[in-house]
């Protein structure tokens, strides 16, 4: 079985509010969108925003898990660029959740959550790569 992940999908309550924080937030650009879902194509996979009623209905499966039980990571070139990114994400409205520092185990991180409570780390790591497709792999 290939090891892959084709779609994430985040359940939102207003998709204006979300467009805006995906939008002029990451500068990212949907590659299609209704009035129920918005879809991201991303490095290899698609990042889907729908409204949760309609998530469910889909699922048929109501009180979908919350939000920030897992964080997604967005990893960035350089330490520099983590803060400025968090705080645009803020702009577009998101929450900081916690300014960019130093972890104990290296690199340079953050946390924003958002207007959703999906909570997203900021990254740069020294020891991953990211090529110019915005793969990113993992070294030691």
């Amino acid at each position: 079985m290939q090891q892959q992940i084709s779609v994430i999908t985040l359940g939102i309550s207003d998709l204006a509010r979300s467009r805006r924080f995906y939008v002029d937030g990451f500068g990212w650009g949907p590659v299609f969108e209704n009035e129920e879902i918005i879809f991201y194509q991303m490095n290899g996979l698609m990042l889907g925003t729908w409204l949760q009623g309609a998530l469910e209905t889909d699922m048929r499966r109501s009180g979908l898990a919350r939000p920030g039980a897992f964080a997604l990571a967005h990893n960035v070139a350089a330490a520099a660029d983590v803060q400025p990114l968090i705080e645009r994400l803020a702009e577009a409205g998101g929450t900081i959740l916690r300014e960019g520092d130093a972890p104990p185990h290296g690199g340079f991180r953050g946390y924003v959550a958002d207007p959703d409570d999906h909570c997203w780390e900021i990254a740069w790591n020294p020891s991953w790569t990211i090529d110019a497709e915005g793969r990113v792999t993992f070294g030691l």
